[in-house]
């Protein structure tokens, strides 16, 4: 009888340790399997990391969207968006999410080419702010939510939307933040969750509401945002699950406007969400607000989102004054700022304390940069690309890709390729590398403001009239 009960009791401890080892070995390969389906993923603004980085597939070079041009090619589909937005479109899974403001009467109207006088756009009737979903293979728009509906609280710039950002989706959650028109939290299959209203946020310039354009970061279980009204501005921190805030920090003597995403990088035990500001650019503990570093100075309308690469991160804004660049010590502590703030060469590597190296001149207005290799490439309104060291600073080259164009949406890389995609409707493709060559000038028929983002060899593109799917010719 023992002995019949001791070998029972080592056949249940061999299925009981069997059934561990087969669990243990199925969440492994469930871990491995979501890690793989994440690297196709690009989850927010600029993609994994804000990086606007995306290897390990074929992308494609030539492609054309207007037939006035030639026959159509290149194109996997193309689905029409209502409304109007620079919203960029995020890929999570087999779905492409956008966002768009929609008039409730008449076409919202928007002002393309040279020439951004500082006019707000008439465009102040009742609309809908609608997150849409489509199905990243085929096109077909699969749900679309309204997250709010009403008249606008603050105008916009006449080269404006009022529907600027792009959402940020973390796990089986969808993040949604509008400025003045508020922070909204949907699942993935469209239902609202939770919405938070952090009052009206009217970054204004020459008195007039520029509109908003700070898109949420997430990180792990935390949203940040950027709520920069001159008025009152401030940078907050708030749970992912329900939208409660975990911290909020003031910035009336740090930040008179900015349209910047937020950037959270993590460093061991440190994780830090930077801010690209004017007059001062500005990083926070993420856990709770405390400052960490600060750099003065730079150009007054701060746009582009930082970003990390080679162990720094790299920042840049331009209009007035100063159009800076700094790649900057992630360990950095105090005020970082060059000794020599109208030097036009950059400082040497190190020279400055939490300051890898700097310059004053060449950075972007509109465009967010992207280092790609050993190299940063930087776009500017007026069409010319610039190509740097991305670990010293030295020009490599500047280039102008073609007559109108203006790069406003962020670059993006792959495949050995840098995307331009140009409000004047072309997608210029440069081979990356320190030799400037453009591989290919392909039209889209409409113009691009919006920054276009890369999941498992597609590229998909938000022009003004809608979404667009671009695959290499050959599959």
């Amino acid at each position: 009888m023992r002995l019949y009960q001791f070998n029972r009791m080592c056949l249940l401890l061999m299925i009981a340790t069997f059934g561990m080892v087969i669990m243990k070995s199925d969440t492994v390969l469930m871990a491995e399997t979501n890690a793989i389906v994440s690297k196709t993923d690009w989850p927010s603004f600029r993609g994994r990391d804000a990086q606007g980085v995306a290897d390990g597939y074929k992308l494609p070079v030539a492609w054309n969207l207007d037939p006035e041009q030639g026959e159509v090619a290149g194109v996997l589909w193309q689905s029409e968006v209502p409304g109007l937005g620079h919203s960029s479109p995020v890929v999570k899974g087999n779905q492409v999410f956008i966002a768009t403001a929609i008039a409730d009467q008449g076409d919202a109207p928007l002002q393309v080419g040279r020439g951004g006088r500082p006019d707000a756009a008439d465009d102040n009737g009742q609309q809908s702010w609608v997150v849409l979903s489509y199905d990243k293979r085929t096109g077909k728009e699969l749900w679309r939510s309204v997250a709010h509906r009403g008249i606008p609280r603050a105008t916009r710039h006449a080269k404006a939307t009022h529907a600027n950002t792009s959402v940020a989706v973390h796990g089986d959650r969808l993040v949604a933040f509008f400025g003045s028109e508020g922070l909204h939290c949907f699942d993935l299959q469209g239902n609202l969750l939770w919405s938070r209203d952090l009052g009206v946020i009217n970054i204004s310039k020459y008195g007039i509401g520029w509109g908003y354009a700070s898109s949420p970061a997430i990180h792990k279980d935390r949203i940040a945002v950027i709520c920069d009204d001159p008025s009152q501005p401030f940078v907050a921190v708030l749970r992912l699950a329900d939208g409660e805030e975990i911290w909020r920090s003031k910035r009336d003597d740090d930040c008179e406007r900015s349209w910047g995403t937020p950037a959270i990088f993590s460093h061991g035990s440190r994780t830090q969400v930077v801010i690209n500001g004017w007059p001062w650019i500005v990083a926070y503990d993420f856990k709770n607000g405390k400052e960490l570093w600060r750099i003065h100075g730079g150009g007054d309308n701060p746009v582009p989102t930082p970003f990390e690469a080679h162990g720094a991160i790299y920042i840049t804004n331009a209009h007035g004054a100063m159009s800076p660049i700094y790649a900057v010590n992630p360990q950095a502590s105090g005020d970082i700022t060059p000794a020599d703030e109208a030097g036009q060469e950059p400082n040497e590597p190190g020279h400055e304390p939490g300051i890898v190296w700097s310059t004053m001149r060449g950075g972007s207005y509109m465009s967010t940069p992207v280092v790609y290799g050993d190299y940063l490439y930087l776009g500017s309104s007026s069409g010319v690309l610039r190509c740097l060291h991305a670990r010293t600073g030295q020009t490599v080259y500047e280039k102008r890709l073609g007559s109108g164009a203006s790069l406003i949406a962020s670059l993006v890389a792959g495949d050995g390729k840098i995307y331009c995609a140009s409000e004047n409707g072309t997608v210029y493709v440069v081979a990356a590398g320190p030799e400037f060559k453009i591989l290919a000038r392909n039209p889209m028929g409409h113009p691009c403001f919006a920054s276009p983002a890369i999941s498992a060899g597609v590229i998909y593109f938000r022009t003004t009239s809608g979404l667009v799917a671009v695959e290499p010719l050959d599959g």
